[in-house]
């Protein structure tokens, strides 16, 4: 079967920027040196075309995880179009097809069961997709949103206008008009490409899977570091729809910081989010496929696996009960006129169920340490 021809333009844009970045950014330094103000500029529009992507491309308009003002989206669109890597519309559309789709070496545009090289930037280099490359129909919804429309229209010349202007811009400004172009455009550029390009490659091979272990996806907090907080993947892949990635409060998601920052200003609203006891449940449910399978390697696999079975069963049923209860109290708060008798009756059933709950975890953990 023949290879599907090379996309010139892609090759091209990412071996020359690729070069540029690895060659002539190092000369320019050690011979000329860079400032202070060069390397903020560069982090700056690092992080707004990082963010631009997360928060616009993927859980806004990909995932549609919260609602955005209109001067929110524009922001992103302009963003986006700075990072170089196609439209908002483009790009919703190959990653809801990724999702539907993932690890399906024939459907899925990055398929991380075609390896490395295929999924991290080969899918790009050759006219793989010949038959969906301007297939929207999965991006209707995107077609009728006039910042995302627009953009999709105009996208080149955005691009070339921001990857070109806004550097030139600051080089003129700055006086150094090559070290800018250097460091703001290309370093940047190559790096925002690269970065995103991770989550499509190495989180899918590299980490964890405390979720599900039905697709590739892993959770890696070394990956969130880099990439705003898209790292935690095993958890996206199964809870896509949710606003954050990094749940706990310790996981570093400033995708998730700044949607929330948004919806405190009046910017972004109807965030979504996963209930808690699907998480715990999906969570549980990985460690008993875990532990059943360290149970064959046990003398007396029989007791094993009536143990792991009866704690099983007891922490899932907390687990419905304990959430239940809080979702109850949480909503008779803000009911003020509840009688107070019922307002106290709620509060210790919580507290009941909490212990319980509480409980059964520890003994979960200690069955679990005990295969270990």
């Amino acid at each position: 079967m023949d290879r599907p021809p090379i996309i010139m333009t892609n090759t091209l844009l990412f071996a020359l920027s690729g070069l540029t970045a690895l060659i002539a950014v190092p000369w320019y330094g050690l011979s000329q040196g860079y400032d202070l103000w060069q390397w903020l500029c560069f982090l700056l529009l690092f992080c707004y075309c990082g963010i631009s992507i997360t928060a616009g491309y993927h859980r806004l308009w990909s995932h549609k995880a919260y609602k955005a003002h209109p001067a929110l989206q524009w922001i992103f669109a302009i963003g986006g179009a700075l990072a170089l890597q196609n439209s908002a519309l483009h790009w919703s559309s190959d990653h809801r097809r990724h999702h539907r789709h993932v690890d399906d070496n024939q459907k899925d545009p990055y398929s991380a069961g075609r390896g490395f090289w295929y999924s991290h930037i080969g899918w790009m280099l050759r006219e793989y997709q010949r038959d969906t490359y301007h297939d929207y129909s999965n991006v209707r919804d995107l077609q009728n949103n006039p910042v995302v429309a627009f953009q999709h229209r105009h996208y080149l010349t955005l691009a070339l206008v921001t990857n070109i202007g806004i550097p030139l811009l600051l080089g003129l400004l700055h006086g150094d008009l090559l070290g800018m172009l250097l460091l703001a455009g290309v370093l940047r550029m190559v790096m925002t490409h690269h970065t995103t390009f991770f989550i499509n490659s190495l989180a899918h091979i590299w980490g964890s899977q405390p979720f599900t272990d039905r697709n590739s996806a892993r959770d890696n907090g070394i990956l969130a570091f880099f990439t705003f907080g898209e790292g935690y993947h095993n958890f996206h892949h199964l809870f896509e729809n949710d606003y954050r990635n990094g749940i706990q409060w310790w996981q570093f998601d400033p995708t998730k910081w700044l949607i929330r920052t948004a919806a405190w200003c009046g910017l972004a609203k109807d965030l979504r989010s996963c209930p808690e006891e699907r998480i715990e449940q999906a969570r549980l449910e990985m460690q008993l496929k875990r532990a059943q399978a360290r149970v064959h390697k046990q003398d007396d696999r029989e007791r094993w696996q009536a143990l792991l079975q009866e704690e099983y069963d007891k922490l899932s049923l907390q687990i419905q009960h304990y959430y239940a209860s809080r979702k109850s109290l949480l909503e008779q708060r803000k009911r003020t006129a509840l009688a107070r008798y019922d307002r106290l009756r709620l509060q210790l059933e919580y507290r009941t169920l909490r212990d319980g709950f509480l409980v059964a975890k520890r003994n979960w953990s200690r069955l679990l340490a005990g295969l270990a």
